[in-house]
């Protein structure tokens, strides 16, 4: 199983988000915290926790369901391809994990990230919750994880929630243009999805900052 803590405080949330490397729809983060103690059968459904890019869809499904109704609290942030394309993926990123922090209650004491930035500005939009003060984010002390996801029970659940939360949304807006096959690919730059970006073109929830086609194509 995971670790459960990495600082030992009571109330100490882990976040991470989901789709950064995506053509399509927006980046989604998730926080979560986990209570310090669990009876048996509650740790026997933690040790299926893991980096949800390792487990199958019913699997993150289930878990959803099954960390939203035991954690402490938890909470779910989008940002838009608009914002993301204004501010950059690393600052959208940053930006809905924060968003997601600060909806939690009670607040966290400590704050545990996966990867290695957290305190990235923006040219353009400030994330203005960061302190000067390094490694503080609203007056709480955090620390970056690389890899995190596969180290440490509340970033992994924090994952499963933003991939199902963002799988979810990609479904939705596959209907609207099921030509691109969202439902499927995510948004991903799979063959399939960079081809009918050539036959049909963009929509309003495609990245325009991103690559969306491969520099011979584009030549």
């Amino acid at each position: 199983m995971l670790k459960l803590s990495y600082s030992n405080s009571i109330l100490e949330c882990g976040t991470d988000e989901a789709g950064r490397g995506c053509l399509a729809g927006p980046v989604v983060a998730a926080a979560v915290i986990l209570p310090s103690t669990f009876n048996t059968t509650t740790l026997k459904i933690l040790s299926q926790i893991n980096d949800s890019k390792q487990l199958l869809e019913n699997t993150r499904s289930y878990l959803t369901h099954f960390i939203e109704e035991n954690s402490v609290c938890s909470a779910v942030s989008m940002v838009e391809p608009a914002v993301i394309d204004h501010i950059n993926i690393l600052n959208a990123s940053i930006l809905a994990m924060q968003t997601s922090i600060l909806k939690l209650n009670p607040n966290p004491t400590y704050i545990i990230i996966d990867g290695n930035r957290f305190s990235e500005q923006s040219p353009t939009i400030s994330l203005k919750q960061i302190n000067p003060k390094e490694g503080m984010f609203n007056d709480i002390p955090y620390a970056t994880i690389v890899k995190g996801d596969a180290l440490y029970l509340s970033i992994a659940a924090a994952s499963i929630l933003a991939k199902t939360y963002r799988d979810n949304y990609m479904n939705q807006i596959h209907e609207e243009y099921p030509m691109y096959n969202w439902k499927k690919n995510k948004g991903y730059p799979t063959a399939e999805h960079r081809a009918a970006i050539i036959k049909y073109g963009v929509t309003n929830y495609h990245r325009m900052s991103f690559r969306l086609l491969p520099k011979i194509i584009e030549l």
